[in-house]
């Protein structure tokens, strides 16, 4: 038993010096040179191959060369990943496989790196054409772009509504200012063209000596600063240039946006793909739509001699480069939208004169084409026409009427008018001027054209607030809007109220909310007999190859924690249903307090207006709201603050249907 077990171990010691030996002649030294080729292609990747052993080259140096090879592209960074490793003795070849995002291009290339085994290590050869195939030791990289023009936003019938206009850029020009003093002559600039002179003093005194410092962009048509003025301030200088512009500073600012160089800002948040002196868009479409605006830049990547003079890289533009990656300009694609110039410009021309924030909206309910979407000055630079979310007043009666027709009544049927109503404890009232003629048991049609609150309070047993919220619906509020292909807000109405907040949604207050666009989608159901769904942009997706597909925009979330708007109209209003309201809305001209829109030309008119109460002085303030319909016209007028409907937005209405033709 002794000697058997002697053997056993001797055995047993054979076979693990034999599985030994087997397991050295395996390792052969792969999984080192791999782990040093993955250790130089992460170096390389971070652009940092300072911690890398090389042979024959000094780290430091050779992570010198590497970064001056790939200043030119700062600050993009490449992603490096290493391929199959080919081992031959004490030598190894693997293939490193580039890719660089060059603004909106990749660049794809594959060199192959060489590594030696020294003692235990396996040392990486340097060679800049392991960085980019053929760079010669001498050789960096250079970049060079080519912009394209920014693409046009066009309106009906393809008319430009934005489209590069002449323009001249009004500044200091330093090296023009001899031996005059910069202070002086920049403050002087400044008076000349509006601009803060102690501010642009600062940028002036700050600039380089070569600099030429902004004060002003101005149109060339219609100028009135003179270019004899600008020459006489020292330094001066008007530089001629065209920029994409509107046809006016205010034309549909608001919603178009606008459209200029980046800013610091943009650029730093733009990942790389905006540049200084590049031209970008800031709200509205222009913003929205930017890469479909501003295509692509072509982009040239070349190797250069290393250590040229401004002069000399200058002299190699025209030949002396060599090429290593290249990608073609793309330009953008225009943005086609439904705006009629001239109706968009008579609707800001008739809201320049009203001080509060304003919009007047018109749309075309047969095709829901938006016509105008003009926002005053009193907006301040807001969206009010899209964006707007106020209470509707009385024009949502409309709805109301609706969901009494589903509930048997027809615009005969009586309703009771009081003087006053009092709802747990809040007593309601109708406007002031109410015709007494008009209290008490009247015609549902009567009661709409004199905008009884009480009658419609008085219905809220019979209108429950989930029925309120289906006949909005139906009539195109608070649904989406697939086509419009910018922001808006649809309006809210909520499914659930009750008691005092229930009253008041009858009359368009409580937490009922609509924006201008809103209220011209309900005045369009009506005239088309079935629900509006409003479009403005008509090629949304049109993006060019390369760049980011613009989405359809989002829709503004009401700022009250209010329901979402639903995906479809549910149960559309029907022909019949807008024939009797329709009925309705024309008493309010032919009978009721808008009469003064019986004189407007054409088609006959008909309307709602409304005056919704808010905030907590006593008597409240109101803002004043009117729609219309006239053809295949329906229109939208609002003034914030601006009291009755009738008196305030009516006129306005009268003078823009009357004018629309």
């Amino acid at each position: 038993m002794t000697r058997m077990g002697n053997t056993q171990k001797l055995s047993l010691g054979l076979i693990g010096l034999i599985l030994g030996a087997s397991l050295v002649a395996c390792d052969d030294g792969r999984s080192g040179a791999q782990d040093a080729a993955k250790r130089f292609a992460s170096a390389v990747a971070a652009l940092d191959v300072g911690a890398v052993p090389f042979d024959g080259k000094d780290s430091g140096a050779a992570n010198e060369q590497l970064k001056a090879v790939f200043k030119g592209l700062d600050p993009v960074k490449p992603a490096v990943e290493t391929g199959e490793l080919t081992l031959d003795a004490g030598t190894a070849t693997v293939p490193l496989n580039y890719s660089w995002k060059i603004g909106a291009a990749e660049w794809k290339y594959t060199t192959s790196a060489h590594l030696k085994k020294s003692g235990d290590k396996w040392l990486t050869a340097w060679n800049p054409a392991t960085l980019v195939p053929d760079l010669a030791e001498n050789e960096v990289l250079g970049t060079s772009k080519e912009a394209p023009q920014r693409a046009e936003i066009l309106g009906a019938g393809d008319a430009k509504l934005v489209t590069y206009r002449p323009v001249v850029h009004v500044g200091i020009d330093k090296p023009r200012l001899g031996s005059a003093d910069p202070a002086a002559s920049a403050a002087k600039l400044a008076q000349l063209v509006g601009a803060d002179p102690a501010g642009y003093t600062q940028q002036v005194q700050a600039a380089g000596p070569e600099a030429f410092v902004a004060a002003i962009t101005l149109r060339q048509d219609g100028r009135t600063i003179t270019d004899e003025q600008i020459a006489a301030v020292p330094g001066a200088r008007a530089i001629a240039d065209s920029l994409p512009l509107a046809p006016s500073r205010t034309f549909a600012r608001a919603l178009l946006g606008s459209a200029a160089e980046a800013s610091a800002e943009q650029i730093e948040k733009s990942g790389g793909s905006l540049q200084a002196g590049d031209i970008t868009g800031t709200g509205g479409l222009q913003q929205q739509y930017d890469a479909q605006l501003r295509g692509a830049d072509g982009v040239q990547v070349f190797a250069q001699t290393a250590g040229l003079t401004a002069e000399q890289r200058q002299a190699q533009l025209n030949g002396g480069r060599r090429v290593v990656f290249q990608e073609p300009m793309k330009p953008g694609t225009p943005l086609k939208t439904t705006l009629d110039p001239r109706l968009q410009q008579l609707a800001e021309d008739i809201l320049a004169k009203v001080g509060p924030a304003s919009a007047i909206v018109a749309l075309r309910p047969s095709s829901g084409a938006v016509l105008a979407a003009a926002s005053g000055p009193g907006s301040n630079g807001y969206d009010t026409a899209m964006l707007g979310q106020y209470a509707p007043g009385s024009i949502f009666k409309i709805v109301d009427s609706l969901a009494m027709f589903r509930n048997g009544m027809t615009p005969d049927s009586k309703v009771d008018c009081p003087a006053t109503l009092t709802v747990d404890g809040r007593t309601f009232k109708n406007a002031e001027g109410y015709p007494a003629s008009s209290l008490g048991s009247v015609a549902l049609r009567d009661a709409f054209a004199h905008s009884c609150n009480t009658a419609f309070i008085n219905a809220r047993e019979q209108v429950s607030q989930a029925q309120q919220e289906s006949a909005a619906a139906s009539l195109g509020v608070a649904v989406d809007a697939p086509a419009l292909g910018a922001a808006a807000f649809l309006g809210s109405v909520p499914g659930e109220a009750s008691g005092t907040d229930h009253a008041a949604s009858m009359i368009g207050q409580g937490k009922v909310l609509m924006s201008p666009l809103a209220a011209a989608i309900m005045a369009g159901s009506v005239a088309k007999g079935a629900p509006v769904s409003p479009s403005l942009v008509l090629n949304p997706n049109a993006a060019p190859a390369g760049s980011a597909t613009p989405t359809a925009g989002p829709t503004a979330e009401p700022s009250s924690s209010a329901p979402a708007p639903a995906k479809s109209a549910g149960t559309p209003v029907t022909a019949a249903e807008a024939a009797s309201l329709a009925d309705m809305m024309r008493a309010v001209v032919t009978s009721g307090h808008a009469g003064f829109l019986a004189s407007v030309p054409g088609a006959p008119v008909g309307a709602k207006t409304g005056t919704a109460e808010f905030g907590k002085d006593d008597p409240p303030k109101t803002h004043a709201w009117i729609v219309a319909v006239h053809g295949d016209l329906a229109v939208a007028v609002f003034v914030e603050d601006g009291g009755l409907g009738a008196t305030t937005s009516g006129p306005l209405l009268k003078e823009f249907l009357t004018a629309a033709g």
